[in-house]
């Protein structure tokens, strides 16, 4: 209450004035701004919020104008006549009207946002709090990954979208509208990426305790990066010699893990494959480094509440540090 009243006071309003508009527009561009596409879809998206808004303060400002005029109005009160006919005609003609172009706006948009997807089609599954993620190419060949998503600029890409748990939603505001994944059910968004660069995404619908640790890195390449890329991750070549891989398999992390040249092979937990690749670990909750594995391995309940790793506090300091080298280094 005393922080609202201080921001309430008129010295402070005067001086906050001024820059109150570049307060409130810093939110319109970033990594995951809705405001700032670097998509087909998003720009159709941010079309229709434009529109919308734009409608929205046409009504505003035709209702204050009738509150203004009623306020200050010193004739006779209306007759019933009139009144009837100003109520017709300003509280359902206009709206209907208003609203019905609204309509037809978008209606008109939604064939170039369900247009389907070119050469690439991603499989993207909403977990607990984490992505899994698949590509799948047209000649069959698939390349498995977590919390992170390539993307070629300029290619048209389906994304395949599941839930293997609860309610989740997939959302990558630059790029794109957001879409629930929901368990049993298999949705589909495509989205054309026009800008490269780095991005975020995140999952929209509260699912759970880490609901707000669930995050997506996004990255855009030019078609011919994306293709090395991606013509690398298809042939699975060995990691280099370190004695964190035997302790990695000697204390059963493969169960849960796959690690492409490797005898590990499990499916419950993220791929780790090629891990230094992504720039943040847990789904964009801490800084890809030794020291943010290691932590995340001992107790990732600490850091992520309702995550399904069990913790390996029991593991001997030294044993923990030579896996977290070992994945760093992958």
């Amino acid at each position: 209450m005393n922080v609202w009243l201080a921001f309430s006071s008129p010295r402070i309003c005067r001086a906050l004035g001024p820059w109150l508009p570049l307060i409130l527009f810093a939110g319109c561009s970033g990594p995951q701004s809705a405001l700032d596409p670097a998509g087909s879809e998003a720009r159709i998206v941010g079309s229709l919020f434009w529109w919308m808004l734009g409608a929205a303060a046409v009504i505003w400002a035709a209702v204050m104008a009738i509150a203004a005029y009623a306020g200050r109005q010193r004739a006779q009160p209306w007759s019933d006549r009139k009144a009837g006919r100003f109520i017709l005609i300003c509280g359902a003609l206009l709206p209907t009207i208003l609203l019905a172009v609204l309509l037809v706006f978008g209606l008109r948009l939604m064939p170039a946002l369900r247009a389907p997807g070119e050469a690439l089609r991603i499989h993207v599954q909403g977990e607990q709090f984490w992505w899994r993620v698949s590509y799948e190419f047209p000649d069959g060949a698939r390349i498995d990954s977590a919390n992170e998503v390539r993307l070629p600029r300029g290619v048209r890409t389906e994304f395949v979208l599941t839930a293997q748990d609860v309610i989740h939603s997939f959302w990558i505001p630059p790029l794109g509208g957001k879409m629930d994944m929901i368990p049993g059910t298999t949705n589909r968004l495509v989205l054309e990426p026009t800008q490269s660069g780095r991005f975020r995404g995140a999952c929209a619908e509260f699912c759970g305790t880490s609901h707000g640790l669930m995050n997506l890195e996004v990255a855009v390449l030019e078609p011919a990066a994306f293709d090395e890329w991606a013509q690398q991750r298809r042939t699975a070549t060995a990691p280099p010699p370190h004695p964190g891989q035997a302790l990695f398999l000697a204390h059963g992390c493969n169960a849960c893990h796959t690690v492409q040249g490797t005898p590990a092979r499990g499916r419950i937990g993220p791929d780790l494959t090629r891990l230094s690749e992504r720039p943040s670990l847990a789904a964009g909750t801490l800084p890809n480094d030794a020291a943010s594995i290691e932590r995340f391995i001992r107790d990732p309940a600490d850091i992520k509440p309702g995550a399904r790793m069990p913790s390996f506090t029991h593991l001997p300091p030294s044993d923990s540090a030579d896996i977290a080298r070992w994945l760093e280094a992958l």
